[in-house]
């Protein structure tokens, strides 16, 4: 008998694991979305400019390749649309349960209680199932700066992942709080729309070009008809990936390329010395996400925008108060992240024996290969501790993940729940902690990768080939039944 799949969240990993339950002709799972709509990041992310970093033919699902993408980087609406023809093409929609936000998921020794509520009320409602997939992203959690006075200001304010597209930017004075991805791609846009725009910068990000580029009717026509030619392609532009940027963040032969190409990027693009110096980092690239972008710079030499990097006081009711004086604005766009490290945060998980998912975490998120935990028998997690990525696509990340789960599922009616082994969690932290110390992250900046403690809870510290051959393993020796000392997990015939 199938079992009954719980899964948090309709993003890329939500939406894989569906569709991989429904191509293995289980149909007994339900997704749970606590939004309207499908997609995650990119439902969430439509500011203007928004976009993907990775080409489009590697970020999509290897099962369903797609020779209909307009562009070489493909834009937020097509992202959206793309998820939303997977979800049609393979009938998963119909399992979706949208405006229906989990609260709470409580193991009770043989089953999973998860409890629901309607995000406008309604009360909550709690039902049984034998496995929780978890996929709520490292990214949807909007992180504000916390600074004095936010709640004084007299305009209009808003994070980046939460656009006010009501609110027309034309002839305003708008301030933007921050210069990661997002705000590199938005910066842009809203440069040509207001009458003046104060970028306010902590720390300048390194930035390479972006080599974008339309695909003409020709080029699509050709992927769609010739044999293996969008295959090759993918296959090109992640073996390149693999090659080339993964060694640069191993602070390897293509380290100290990777920052002579982003410093003449600067130099051709910044031909004011001043603002270049201001946009200069002092870490090495990698240790904070480079972003990838061609239109960032220029929109910064513009004549109607400032890079400023005084240090900020305070929000004041007419605009930003830094350490020189007070910056006029009417519009402040926080383009200041995510709360990446907190995982699943706000969800109360409590696992074998009650045990608190928030307090074994108290020193940093952990799972084995990022996708188990022990004392949490039957709890999968897609997109979870040390599984991002700074070189590759995450939706590669994301499969090997699925089919992991995958691969766990059969064992359970053989053994009942089944947990990680902590022995196997622990030799996974040594491999980890020491695959990190050659990493470029520790270089001394801050990131989203990191805890406040300095610990790297988000990156994966190796190659994606890696990866894949550790989550194809089989999973049983890392496994036990659920509170079981030491008791094998019985293994499935081939």
């Amino acid at each position: 008998m199938a079992p009954s799949v719980a899964i948090i969240g309709a993003g890329f990993g939500g939406l894989c694991m569906a569709i991989q339950l429904e191509r293995a002709g289980i149909r007994s799972y339900t997704v749970f979305e606590k939004a309207a709509g499908l997609g995650g990041t990119w439902r969430d992310n439509n500011y203007p400019g928004a976009g993907c970093d990775i080409p489009s033919h590697l970020y999509s699902y290897s099962f369903e390749k797609y020779a209909s993408w307009s562009r070489r980087y493909p834009e937020q609406p097509e992202i959206l649309a793309y998820l939303e023809h997977c979800a049609d093409k393979y009938d998963a929609r119909r399992k979706i349960r949208f405006n229906t936000e989990v609260r709470r998921a409580a193991f009770d020794d043989a089953r999973w209680q998860v409890t629901t509520a309607h995000p406008e009320g309604g009360g909550e409602h709690t039902e049984a199932f034998d496995v929780v997939v978890i996929s709520v992203g490292q990214l949807s959690r909007p992180r504000f700066p916390g600074l004095p006075g936010m709640a004084d200001f007299e305009g209009v304010s808003y994070h980046s992942a939460r656009w006010n597209h009501d609110h027309d930017l034309t002839g305003r004075r708008v301030a933007v709080i921050g210069n990661g991805s997002s705000a590199a791609q938005l910066i842009p846009r809203v440069a040509e729309q207001a009458e003046h725009l104060d970028v306010f910068q902590r720390t300048p990000n390194w930035v390479i070009p972006k080599p974008d580029a339309a695909f003409g009717p020709p080029a699509r026509l050709a992927f769609r008809l010739v044999p293996g030619l969008q295959r090759a392609y993918r296959e090109w532009i992640y073996r390149y990936a693999e090659a080339t940027l993964y060694p640069a963040l191993a602070q390897g032969w293509s380290a100290d390329l990777l920052r002579k190409r982003a410093l003449r990027h600067l130099r051709d693009q910044v031909p004011d010395p001043v603002l270049r110096a201001k946009l200069t980092p002092a870490y090495p690239p990698g240790c904070k996400r480079v972003i990838i972008d061609s239109s960032f710079y220029p929109a910064l030499t513009r004549p109607n925008v400032d890079v400023v990097t005084d240090r900020i006081v305070r929000v004041a009711p007419k605009g930003v108060e830094t350490a020189e004086g007070l910056r006029e604005a009417d519009t402040i766009v926080y383009a200041t992240g995510f709360r990446s490290t907190e995982f699943l945060a706000p969800m109360e998980i409590s696992g074998r024996g009650g045990r608190s998912l928030e307090e074994q975490w108290k020193d940093g998120a952990e799972a084995y290969l990022g996708i188990s935990v022990p004392n949490f028998p039957n709890m999968f997690l897609l997109y979870g501790p040390n599984t991002n990525l700074g070189h590759n696509s995450i939706v590669f990340m994301l499969e090997c993940q699925v089919d992991h789960v995958m691969a766990c599922l059969p064992h359970l009616s053989l053994n009942g729940p089944i947990e990680v082994r902590p022995e196997a969690m622990a030799a996974w932290r040594g491999r980890l902690d020491a695959a990190m110390e050659r990493m470029v992250w520790g270089g001394g900046c801050q990131s989203w990768y990191k805890t406040a403690e300095g610990r790297v809870t988000n990156n994966w510290p190796g190659p994606t080939t890696l990866y894949r051959r550790l989550t194809a393993r089989p999973p049983i020796p890392a496994y036990r039944p659920a509170g079981s000392s030491s008791g094998p997990v019985r293994t499935v015939d081939p």
